[in-house]
């Protein structure tokens, strides 16, 4: 964690980790996870977000009649800033330079090289394992560069969730990025695997759902342009 996070006091430290975590919370749900109360929670939050580091977001209720509008905290691109990145703008510059030289096309040329590259170096680590054994080592896999990453699992399917990825302000600019991940998943577990969330979209994480019970071919994938 950068210095700025450092000197910030545990109990908001612990808040800027839990909306890393869980992409954004209440009020409430903020104090509930920290065991203080909701007013206690709010100072802090307000605080975090005039610094820049939090920003709030009012969620309407699924009914008009359901009553006011949440507020919602997440993470701001300052408060995103705080927590580890590899070399966003030097992959911004790269993939910047391929689009606009070559055109779009040559830029999925080279991303769907790059997951090739990424299913021949993993596949020697997943080969003769069950599909959880490989869930859980691709899980492995993410916490070298993302230490929030987790597995869940529910409803007979299993729930790959990114909290931290590394270029998301680059997936932003060229969805083409998280389309070489998504192939690259699929074709590593042998199974179809669906977004649900994009962080690069304002969802503060990226989930994948793991789907047993429909096996893909592989080597057919391509990469998708989601």
């Amino acid at each position: 964690m950068n210095e700025a996070f450092k000197a910030l006091s545990e109990t908001r430290r612990a808040i800027l980790v839990f909306l890393k975590w869980n992409g954004g919370a209440t009020t409430t749900e903020a104090a509930a996870h920290l065991g203080i109360s909701d007013e206690g929670a709010r100072q802090h939050l307000v605080l975090l977000e005039r610094r820049g580091w939090v920003a709030r977001r009012d969620v309407r209720p699924a009914t008009p009649r359901s009553g006011r509008p949440t507020a919602r905290y997440e993470l701001s691109d300052a408060g995103e800033s705080l927590f580890p990145r590899r070399y966003d703008e030097l992959a911004m510059t790269l993939l910047d330079f391929i689009v606009e030289r070559h055109g779009r096309e040559a830029l999925r040329d080279v991303l769907a090289r790059i997951a090739d590259r990424r299913v021949e170096s993993w596949t020697g680590r997943l080969q003769g394992r069950s599909l959880e054994e490989r869930v859980e080592a691709l899980r492995d896999l993410y916490e070298e560069d993302d230490a929030f990453a987790s597995v869940e699992r529910r409803d007979g399917k299993y729930l790959l969730i990114e909290r931290n990825c590394p270029f998301s302000r680059v997936a932003a600019a060229h969805p083409e990025l998280c389309g070489a991940t998504h192939a690259t998943l699929t074709r590593l577990l042998g199974v179809r695997v669906r977004r649900l969330e994009r962080m690069h979209a304002g969802d503060g994480r990226c989930v994948f759902e793991i789907l047993p019970d429909e096996p893909v071919d592989a080597a057919a994938m391509d990469v998708a342009l989601d």
